[in-house]
């Protein structure tokens, strides 16, 4: 994981801040430079194993998002097209990661699905 962080601050140039909020993720999106939040679904892991409040933490996020005048981009991955988990855990997070991306569509003024490079518009 470090290598791969590494990676892509590298490749990101001068003008990027890292900034690793693994649960204040609100705290990140104040002010007025655009932000890149990668990702809502590590987040969400965090939460999840900290046994934090999710649809809390979720209300503020989105209340956050709300508030922003500046470009932000919110990277999420899809976890849902595949088989349903036989672990209680891992069922837990692929709903909670679904309800998550489906409350931020909804507040988005666009979406994306990615997949092999190439963007398929959604909203």
């Amino acid at each position: 994981m470090r290598a791969r962080i590494a990676f892509h601050r590298a490749r990101r140039g001068e003008g990027w801040e890292a900034v690793e909020a693994p649960f204040d993720l609100v705290s990140s999106l104040h002010g007025s430079q655009p932000v890149l939040v990668d990702c809502l679904t590590l987040w969400l892991t965090n939460l999840i194993l900290d046994e934090r409040n999710i649809e809390e933490a979720t209300e503020s996020l989105l209340d956050a998002l709300r508030q922003r005048s500046a470009l932000t981009v919110l990277v999420g991955n899809e976890v849902g097209l595949g088989i349903v988990p036989e672990n209680a855990l891992a069922r837990r997070f692929r709903d909670e990661a679904g309800l998550l991306h489906q409350k931020i569509a909804r507040e988005a003024r666009r979406v994306l699905f990615v997949a092999a490079g190439c963007a398929l518009e959604m909203k």
